[in-house]
């Protein structure tokens, strides 16, 4: 009933929230053309839908994005198999994420069987929150990420004394690090704990993923599982195994990040450590609550924020008197993503803290919430169907495009909207284009672009999402502040322009 109902909620967000910036990659890219070039006309908004539509092999694919993107090739691969299955459009992408949402729920589900955390609980809080909600519902490859890392945490926690599962995890892990390089962070901390010495197999823990769902609906009960003794160490065999399992995923990394490195330079701002600590305890709340603070009037906005805070320290805090006998791998699980963004922070000099990265973190912290007095917890699950709510109908949780490309089409008449190229000529574009009527007429503006002559009537979207767009947007206003131009009318992220003078 809970995977059924995370079904709907999952798609419904998929279904509701506006087009994103980095879905455009995924889409041109699995299109077999990453980056377009645009017409320095106008084009129909059509145009993108009949770019998006085509599809790409795999070797283009992976060329392709050694060639152009910072990312490993196999949620791209994934993507571009189910496109070619269930349809072009964004919906259609954003549903795989859905469903690798769901193989993370299930995985949850028998984490906490093995960690004695109440599974429904477990799972309902993963629902709720924030961040795997969004992960879940965007056609990125977050979504398959954490659903291979957590069904390798479950492997590992049956993998003392048997290689088996040690492979499994190796395999699983290896394969979130194919999907997204910063799904490493998981992995290194539970395998470097399991390397310890530490008496880590509690309660079910040393059940296989398999044994645990055993009796559970349809699937049938053959013997009773036995249950091997518990084990400190987790032996030079385990961890051979989950090399192993690793090994080829990290040599085609190696072969992809070897070609990308120089990608992107300056992205992220420089690092400074006490900024970062905020940032992560920002993002880290945000994916528990998502932007409840952003739902009422300015004024009253610290105010929530710090009430929601205290709430989630005192949460932290009864996590931690309560001891739970599994703590330890739960803990190290939800802390590796943050730990290890610092780390990559302080060493690269940049601040790669985003809430979608420190998403990784989500189903531990729920496993680790899980096991409080539900006295507790039910604030906490109302709290969070607040959130979601939130994401699926509040524009101040969603990038601009939608909103922006309707109210464009209501001022535009029968001129042509002025739309930001942008870095690399499809977040914005496409975003824009995808939520427009086909028959829009745009022109992708840069930041030496002149307004167009012969047309009586401009709107320029204002969707300054990166350095350029912002630079191209304050030039554009600029030489539409001429006396040739007045401001018509202006809507959501717009302004409409009409030309006054005659002639050219």
């Amino acid at each position: 009933m809970i995977l059924l109902l995370a079904a709907l909620v999952l798609g419904a967000a998929a279904w509701s929230r506006s087009a994103e910036y980095d879905e455009q990659y995924t889409l041109f890219l699995t299109a077999g053309t990453p980056r377009p070039v645009w017409p320095e006309a106008a084009f129909p908004a059509g145009l993108v839908r009949t770019i998006q539509a085509s599809h790409a092999d795999l070797g283009t694919i992976a060329r392709d994005l050694r060639r152009t993107d910072v990312h490993p090739p196999l949620y791209f691969w994934a993507v571009g198999l189910w496109r070619r299955i269930a349809g072009d459009g964004l919906f259609a992408s954003r549903l795989l994420s859905v469903g690798f949402s769901l193989g993370t729920l299930a995985a949850v589900w028998v984490l906490a069987r093995q960690t004695g955390v109440p599974p429904g609980m477990a799972m309902l809080l993963t629902l709720g929150s924030y961040g795997f909600l969004y992960t879940g519902s965007i056609a990125r490859g977050f979504a398959l990420a954490e659903m291979l890392s957590v069904w390798g945490v479950a492997c590992a926690l049956a993998a003392r004394g048997r290689w088996r599962y040690a492979l499994a995890a190796g395999t699983l892990w290896g394969a979130a690090t194919a999907t997204n390089y910063l799904a490493v962070f998981v992995p290194v901390g539970v395998a470097v704990l399991f390397l310890l010495p530490l008496p880590l197999r509690e309660g079910d823990g040393g059940r296989g993923p398999w044994e645990v769902a055993c009796g559970v609906g349809a699937y049938p009960c053959r013997a009773p599982s036995p249950q091997p003794p518990p084990a400190r160490g987790g032996g030079v065999a385990v961890a051979v195994a989950i090399g192993c399992g690793a090994l080829p995923f990290l040599a085609l990394d190696l072969w992809f990040f070897a070609a990308q490195h120089d990608s992107r330079i300056g992205q992220f701002a420089p690092f400074h450590l006490l900024p970062g600590l905020a940032r992560i305890a920002q993002y880290t709340a945000a994916n528990i609550l998502g932007g409840l603070p952003l739902y009422v009037p300015a004024p009253d906005q610290t105010a929530v924020t710090v009430v929601l805070a205290a709430f989630l320290a005192a949460l932290a805090i009864l996590v931690i008197l309560r001891r739970h006998r599994n703590q330890l791998v739960l803990a190290v699980a939800a802390l590796s993503p943050p730990v290890g963004l610092l780390a990559l922070g302080a060493l690269f000099n940049s601040t790669p803290i985003e809430l979608r990265y420190l998403s990784f973190s989500v189903p531990f912290i729920a496993l680790l919430l899980a096991s409080l007095p539900r006295a507790v917890l039910l604030p906490l699950l109302a709290l969070q169907a607040a959130a979601i709510a939130g994401l699926m109908l509040r524009p101040e949780t969603m990038q601009p495009a939608r909103l922006t490309a309707r109210a464009a089409a209501a001022l535009v008449q029968d001129g042509v909207v002025l739309v930001p190229y942008g870095n690399d000529g499809v977040g914005i574009i496409g975003a824009f284009a995808i939520g427009s009527p086909p028959d829009l007429r745009l022109i992708a503006i840069h930041a030496d672009t002149p307004p167009p002559s012969g047309v009586r009537r401009l709107v320029l979207a204002r969707m300054a999402q990166d350095d350029t767009s912002r630079a191209a947007i304050a030039t554009m206003t600029a030489a539409l502040s001429g006396p040739c131009w007045r401001a018509a009318a202006e809507g959501f992220n717009v302004t409409a322009y009409e030309r006054i003078c005659s002639g050219e």
